[in-house]
């Protein structure tokens, strides 16, 4: 039994029966909707151990239970192991919704409560349709595990600073002009900015608020006016910056002005992206407001990349490559001279990718596993819960760093010895996976879900299956994690264009055995135009060799062989002027190509 976790449901639910409260839902995010949080926000973590990124906790006064996804099934399953907390599997065939699941164990009339800052108006909307036929009352003002939480974070205060314009590509003005020039496409008078990296990329600022993610908290909102107001601690900025900001024509006022600025607004058309919107501030303008419901401007600008910053990640990728093989010379030395461990790996990637010029952090989470550990998606490993190495088994390894220009994410499977037919068998046709899609042409207007079967087809062939998305967009040094582009099963009514940064990441995972998975970074480009229209591709742009080791060469028919050898070769070509002597040796021996017999 988990006694902590015991005793914070405990006085979670004492907290709820004092406020007459039947259920509430936690879903560990903080007021901006963020993927990573600061620590204040934390929530679900806190009342229930799990530490995944995507979650909802739903606690009544006699059960609790938690949603994810199959990227953390394994993970949630051990994290909740001791407590009462029943695990609930979200997004697989016949999944009970959370909303529903609630209505179930409530009596007619009852209250659900939940913080209205940390969940967005599309979710809760959700809501309250599963809790229409038993007429179940919402409560959303306050925030239940603040008067629990004795030593809870304080709200974050790290430095802003201004990302120059040579690195955004545009100016913060040329932003605000073509947000503005959209704004009157769609009628509105007032476009409000919640989310952290709309902001950021808008303003061409950046921050260290946030673990992982380079941003800063702030909202914002731009007027057709012309007023620009951005809500933010002054004290984050230096003085300098502040003059930037007010040079382009910004008004900067205090974070916490936003709501007040909201109840002020009457008679205004406001464009709000149900999705990145908090339910709080929904409330705030609902009255007296013709609201616009429809995807934030910023996101959409933001994802197709100009060629500043496409060369920026290009060239965060060529870094991030010298800065593997470094990692990978280290490893294949220490693995057999002494003890290594998982964490040990998280550690010297961080210490070889900081030795590069430019760099500002990981831009997430690494995951590092070791054979079984290898079969947890998003693996989140500590020092405790780390495996030691041995030169035997693959290792899986998904990084990723921020530098000045860009952004990366790359995830390689490598043999640390033997390794059995079927762990080949199984990289070669998630492999197959990530080649299909790397080399595909399609027609300008589709869409990612249109694609995302040429990632999964040689493993269905195969009886086998991945169920995390195939490929998300990736910020330029800004969220690694950005759409609204993504390749998955999921409808989306966005097209690839050209400019947008995707990542590439088919797998296969035996919960207990192992996991296999590579993901390199591409950019969708125009191809040709034909008489059947304009066509466009994937760029790959992520520089570090594929581990041919590991492949079964019998399932891999001439053109993929030949893919992977013009890959390597590239890969050989483009880091071979920048390596040393040691590097080049090693970058010598993994782009040998495979035999095409």
């Amino acid at each position: 039994m988990n006694l902590q976790i015991s005793a914070r449901l405990e006085a979670l639910r004492r907290e709820m029966n004092e406020a007459g409260i039947s259920a509430c839902i936690i879903n560990g995010s903080d007021p901006h909707l963020s993927e990573y949080v600061p620590t204040r926000w934390e929530s679900r973590a806190f009342i229930s151990g799990f530490t995944g990124s995507y979650g909802w906790l739903a606690v009544t006064q006699t059960e609790a239970a938690l949603w994810t996804d199959s990227r953390y099934f394994i993970q949630a399953a051990d994290e909740l192991e001791g407590t009462t907390i029943q695990l609930m599997k979200a997004r697989v065939p016949d999944s009970v919704f959370v909303g529903d699941w609630i209505a179930m164990q409530l009596e007619p009339g009852q209250t659900v409560a939940f913080d209205g800052d940390c969940f967005s108006l599309a979710e809760c909307m959700l809501l309250q349709k599963a809790f229409e036929p038993k007429a179940l009352k919402i409560e959303s003002r306050y925030d239940l595990l603040d008067p629990i939480w004795d030593d809870r974070p304080s709200f974050p205060s790290g430095k802003a600073f201004i990302h120059p314009v040579e690195r955004a590509g545009a100016s913060c003005r040329e932003k605000i002009t073509a947000i503005a020039e959209e704004m009157l496409k769609k009628g509105a008078g007032i476009s409000l900015l919640t989310a952290l990296d709309d902001i950021c990329w808008t303003f061409n600022i950046r921050g260290t608020d946030v673990p992982f993610n380079p941003v800063v908290m702030a909202f914002a909102a731009i007027e057709s006016s012309g007023k620009v107001t951005l809500f933010i601690d002054k004290q984050k900025f230096e003085q300098a910056d502040l003059y930037e900001l007010k040079k382009q024509g910004i008004s900067v006022l205090p974070y916490n002005f936003f709501t007040s600025y909201l109840l002020g607004l009457n008679g205004s058309t406001i464009l709000i992206d149900p999705s990145r919107t908090n339910f709080s501030t929904w409330q705030c303008i609902r009255e007296n407001n013709k609201i616009i419901n429809d995807i934030s401007i910023p996101q959409l600008l933001k994802s197709v990349k100009n060629e500043v910053e496409i060369e920026g990640m290009k060239q965060a990728a060529i870094l991030d490559g010298l800065a593997l093989l470094n990692f990978q010379l280290w490893l294949e030395k220490a693995i057999r001279n002494e003890p290594v461990t998982e964490w040990d790996i998280r550690l010297k990637l961080a210490e070889f990718r900081s030795k590069m010029i430019g760099y500002k952090g990981e831009s997430f989470y690494p995951v590092v596993g070791y054979n079984d550990h290898g079969a947890v998606v998003h693996l989140h490993i500590t020092p405790q819960s780390a495996y030691t190495l041995a030169p035997e088994g693959m290792l899986l390894i998904d990084s990723g760093g921020h530098y000045e220009f860009g952004t990366t994410d790359i995830t390689r499977t490598i043999a640390l010895g033997p390794v059995s037919e079927q762990m080949q068998v199984d990289f070669t046709l998630a492999l197959k996976g990530l080649i299909a899609l790397s080399d595909i042409r399609f027609p300008r207007g589709t869409l990612g879900c249109h694609l995302t079967v040429l990632a999964h087809r040689a493993l269905w062939m195969n009886y086998c299956n991945y169920g995390h998305g195939t490929s998300h967009g990736v910020g330029a040094y800004l969220n690694v994690h950005e759409g609204p582009q993504s390749i998955r099963f999921d409808l989306t009514n966005q097209p690839l264009l050209p400019g947008m940064v995707l990542s590439n990441e088919p797998g296969l995972y035996r919960e207990g055995q192992w996991g296999v998975r590579t993901e390199n970074l591409m950019v969708c480009v125009e191809d040709t135009h034909s008489q059947f229209g304009s066509f466009l591709r994937f760029e790959t742009i992520t520089m570090y060799p594929i581990d041919t080791t590991l492949i079964d060469l019998t399932l891999l028919d001439k053109a993929e062989k030949e893919w992977i050898n013009e890959y390597n070769k590239v890969v050989f070509e483009t880091l071979e002027p920048l390596a040393n002597f040691k590097q080049l040796r090693l970058l010598d021996r993994l782009t040998k190509p495979v035999d095409y017999d």
